[in-house]
């Protein structure tokens, strides 16, 4: 299951790849990404981006999926974990996860990679689940190829 895992990344990645090759605009480029992803991982009820504003705050970005939060306060939820120890955080059970913020109630497990530029959080690649225990340390590895992907066509 992770080789076929690994190699659904790697297709993913090649289409995020192609689809932003010569945008920069990072909004855009996070639009396209969302869907790239909506459609290509299974068991998602949402994915999207949050950018990081004044006070550390988290603003909505494009997304697929239900409507969301739109604003996360600093250092809250799986998103504010995700930020503040500037590495990817996944919660198999978002209810046990201390802080967790509803935005949705049918998402059960959630990955949250950050976006780095400069050795600053910019913002935030979000993932959610309706299947407890989604996501692994392969959707970890993918997510962040492909955040690093979006980081290097928008800079």
């Amino acid at each position: 299951m992770d080789d076929t895992k690994q190699a659904l990344y790697r297709d993913l990645l090649l289409q995020a790849q192609g689809i932003m090759t010569g945008v920069r605009d990072p909004v855009a480029n996070a639009a396209n990404l969302a869907d790239v992803l909506w459609y290509g991982l299974p068991l998602l009820n949402w994915v999207g981006f949050y950018f990081t504003r004044s006070g550390g705050e988290l603003i909505l970005g494009p997304f697929q999926g239900k409507p969301a939060c739109v604003r996360l306060p600093s250092g809250k939820g799986v998103c504010g974990a995700a930020v503040a120890a500037r590495r990817t955080v996944i919660a198999p059970d978002v209810a046990a996860f201390a802080g967790h913020i509803v935005c949705d109630a049918d998402s059960k497990s959630e990955i949250v990679v950050p976006l780095m530029r400069n050795d600053t959080v910019i913002g935030v690649l979000d993932l959610d689940s309706p299947e407890p225990a989604r996501f692994d340390g392969v959707d970890a590895a993918g997510l962040e190829a492909v955040a690093a992907a979006w980081l290097t066509a928008s800079d």
